[in-house]
C-alpha cells in the first residue's frame, strides 16, 4: 500500500471522483468534451495532487500540491453549479458533490496547515 492511500482526505477525494463519473455519464452527447470532461479531470485531479505531494521530499512541497488539491475542488464545485443550472446535473447530485466537496476542502485546509507548521 502506498502512503497516500492511507489518508482519509485521499480516500473521501477518490470516493468525490467516483461521484463525478457516475453523474456525469448521463451528460448530452455534445457535452462529452465540454463540461462533462473539465468536471472529470477536476475531480480526477484532486486525489492525485494528493498522491503526488505524499512524494515529496518537504513538507513544504507536500503543502503546494495541497494547495493545487484544493484549488481543484473549487473548479469542481463551480463546474457542478454550471452543469446544475444547465439542466445536465440533477439538484440532488449537485448537492451531494458540492457537500463531498466541501468536506474535502476542510480536510485539505487541515492537511495543509498541519503541513506548514
Amino acid at each position: 500500500m502506498f502512503n497516500f492511500e492511507r489518508l482519509e482526505v485521499w480516500q473521501k477525494s477518490m470516493d468525490l471522483a467516483r461521484l463525478v463519473y457516475r453523474c456525469t455519464r448521463a451528460f448530452p452527447v455534445e457535452e462529452r468534451f465540454g463540461l462533462r470532461s473539465q468536471m472529470r479531470r477536476s475531480a480526477a485531479s484532486f486525489p492525485s495532487n494528493i498522491a503526488e505531494g505524499c512524494s515529496r521530499n518537504s513538507r513544504q512541497d507536500f503543502a503546494r500540491f495541497v494547495e493545487i488539491a484544493t484549488g481543484s475542488t473549487f473548479e469542481l464545485a463551480t463546474q457542478a453549479r454550471l452543469a446544475a443550472d444547465e439542466g445536465f446535473l440533477p439538484m440532488e447530485n449537485y448537492d451531494q458533490i458540492y457537500r463531498q466537496a466541501l468536506e474535502v476542502v476542510r480536510m485539505l485546509s487541515g492537511l495543509r496547515e498541519a503541513l506548514l507548521r
